[in-house]
């Protein structure tokens, strides 16, 4: 018996009434968020246990996917966060040496409901089209009438603040590889697991803080440096961590932010933020860091983006603020600046994924450029090398 034979059958229904039919891959029941695609050719491990994804359903652009299977050395976080899977043709087997389970199992006994067997090149050019929106996936529902009704009702990204749902709930610390030189106090909004690793292989300790910690838990970490992760929801709904890091910047204290941090950081500088189209999301966008004027290529995952004008500078209450990198494909911020008059780097973020985890390494200098940041601070502020 043909192994598709075995699955149930499943249903994909769009909110705007678009619906495909296929077979159950993962967990069988009923689903629902916002349908996105990601471009990535691999990595999909990454991309399910990035936190990022929550409620956000992940439509898979290569055909074939779940060959590498799923191991316990490469999820970004203890769990699997995407809403829902969509894939079209799902591996027989896991064909490579690390794998320890194979990925419907995963998804499966993580309650992640998904669909496969379904054309997913007509999804992705129908989101592309039309922008994402929300959608349903059901093993248990086959009118797409009813299960539309319902897709209407679920929530909207836009508007959601996310960020305390998939952060930690208490404190812990990454410890430095070696000799420690430099402390970072980073606000988990939706941390990737490989992010202070990063840090910490520079030499950086990093103390990793709940999404609702005060400026009094930063300062009480006595940190050189202010780190903001990536994370899900709309910018504009994330108003406390805003303010915590308008109060930062006040001080003084070196910052750096990825993706969700980008957003925040733009905001925080007194830029807007809104939702794009369809995002962008997988490990192979090109950007160019204009400091540098070289050109990387770049994991994204980021529905939203800051209203920033390219090529001027901004007054702020924090010091002067520009734009550092631009998509290619379609000239979206990419990444932020913050100088003081004299031209010295205050703070700076970028809306991809340096960490490279899963992606291209391109953009892993970013890491020491917030090293150098924090000792060029430390040794202006106390005399003394960092």
């Amino acid at each position: 018996m043909p192994l598709h034979a075995t699955r149930k059958p499943a249903l994909l229904v769009l909110e705007d009434g678009r619906s495909f039919r296929g077979r159950a891959y993962g967990a069988e029941g009923e689903t629902f968020g916002e349908a996105v695609f990601s471009t990535g050719m691999s990595g999909y491990q990454e991309t399910l246990t990035d936190p990022s994804y929550h409620r956000q359903v992940v439509v898979m652009t290569a055909p074939h996917v779940g060959n590498t299977g799923m191991n316990d050395e490469d999820p970004e976080s203890k769990r699997i966060w995407v809403a829902g899977y969509v894939v079209r043709d799902p591996a027989r087997v896991s064909s490579s040496w690390r794998a320890q389970r194979p990925l419907d199992e995963a998804l499966r006994d993580q309650g992640v409901v998904g669909i496969s067997e379904i054309d997913t090149r007509a999804l992705t050019r129908h989101l592309r089209d039309r922008g994402a929106m929300r959608v349903g996936i059901s093993t248990t529902e086959t009118d797409p009438a009813r299960l539309l009704e319902r897709v209407r009702a679920s929530a909207e990204m836009a508007g959601a603040n996310l960020a305390g749902e998939v952060s930690t709930k208490e404190p812990y610390i990454v410890p430095a590889v070696g000799e420690r030189t430099l402390r970072v106090a980073a606000l988990d909004l939706g941390i990737k697991e490989m992010t202070p690793e990063r840090l910490a292989e520079r030499g950086v300790e990093v103390h990793v803080l709940p999404s609702t910690a005060t400026l009094e838990d930063v300062l009480a970490v006595e940190p050189d440096g202010l780190f903001f992760s990536n994370g899900p929801g709309d910018p504009a709904a994330t108003t406390g961590q805003v303010e915590l890091l308008k109060q930062a910047l006040e001080r003084g204290l070196p910052y750096f932010g990825i993706c969700f941090g980008n957003q925040l950081f733009g905001r925080a500088l007194g830029f807007d933020t809104y939702k794009l189209k369809y995002g962008h999301r997988g490990i192979n966008q090109p950007v160019m860091d204009l400091t540098t004027r070289k050109v990387e290529i770049t994991s994204h995952n980021h529905g939203f983006a800051v209203d920033a004008p390219i090529g001027e500078e901004t007054r702020t209450p924090y010091g002067v603020a520009t734009v550092s990198h631009v998509c290619l494909n379609d000239d979206v911020v990419e990444g932020l600046e913050l100088r003081d008059d004299a031209g010295n780097l205050k703070g700076f973020s970028v809306q991809y994924h340096p960490e490279a985890a899963a992606g291209p390494h391109d953009a892993a200098y970013l890491f020491d450029r917030f090293v150098e940041l924090m000792g060029v601070s430390t040794s202006s502020t106390t005399g003394e090398e960092a």
